[in-house]
């Protein structure tokens, strides 16, 4: 398969950010007046759906939206903490030479994103879509299409989270999953996406036509 269009999301999928985010998990399920956990805890909690998560957790859906904010500013102020998966600076270099348009959608602020990234990478995007909600990606994801001018057909999102699955999914386009990021394998699989893959190497070969 040769896609035109590679949207990506950002956390656990392009920024190795899943220390970060456990690291204050607790200080915003405090704020934010939700279950608190042990390492244990989010190592299981890494096996689940996304909803299944939320259900663990006893996160209110009215919530999401100021838990989705203090996220995005708490990620802006440690945006120099974060840094990128090994390979992925070459992988977004290889699509770009390659002709393949690249977009983002994520939770995250674009600002965040473009300061992780670096100057040279965000140049390399063309086409941003941040600030979703928590499962607000599929809106995102049809609108940033639309702007590229591609078929659904030309088009794979990758992610790492069970939502991107279904944002995809709900989106009518191909859903690559990757397993470096928040959620694991078996949780990933269980969404079925049309592929699922455990190294940048494996992605780059899909994306570019020359694996499977």
């Amino acid at each position: 398969m040769t896609y035109r269009l590679a949207i990506f999301d950002f956390d656990g999928t392009l920024a190795d950010s899943a220390d970060w985010i456990f690291g204050i998990f607790n200080a915003v399920a405090a704020r934010h007046r939700f279950r608190q956990v042990s390492a244990d805890e989010i190592e299981m909690l890494r096996g689940l759906g996304t909803r299944q998560i939320l259900s663990y957790l006893g996160v209110p859906a009215w919530r999401l939206p100021f838990i989705a904010r203090d996220m995005r500013q708490r990620s802006a102020a440690a945006s120099g903490e974060i840094k990128l998966f090994a390979g992925i600076p070459d992988l977004l270099e290889q699509l770009a030479a390659s002709g393949i348009t690249i977009g983002v959608v994520s939770s995250n602020g674009e600002a965040t994103v473009r300061a992780v990234l670096g100057e040279r990478l965000a140049g390399l995007v063309q086409h941003y879509e941040c600030g979703a909600g928590l499962f607000g990606k599929a809106a995102k994801l049809k609108k940033l299409v639309r702007r590229a001018g591609m078929d659904a057909g030309e088009v794979a999102c990758i992610g790492d989270e069970t939502r991107d699955v279904e944002a995809a999914r709900q989106a009518g386009l191909a859903a690559l999953a990757v397993t470096w990021g928040l959620a694991r394998a078996e949780a990933l699989d269980a969404c079925a996406p049309d592929a699922l893959f455990d190294t940048v190497e494996e992605l780059r070969a899909r994306l570019l036509g020359t694996g499977p």
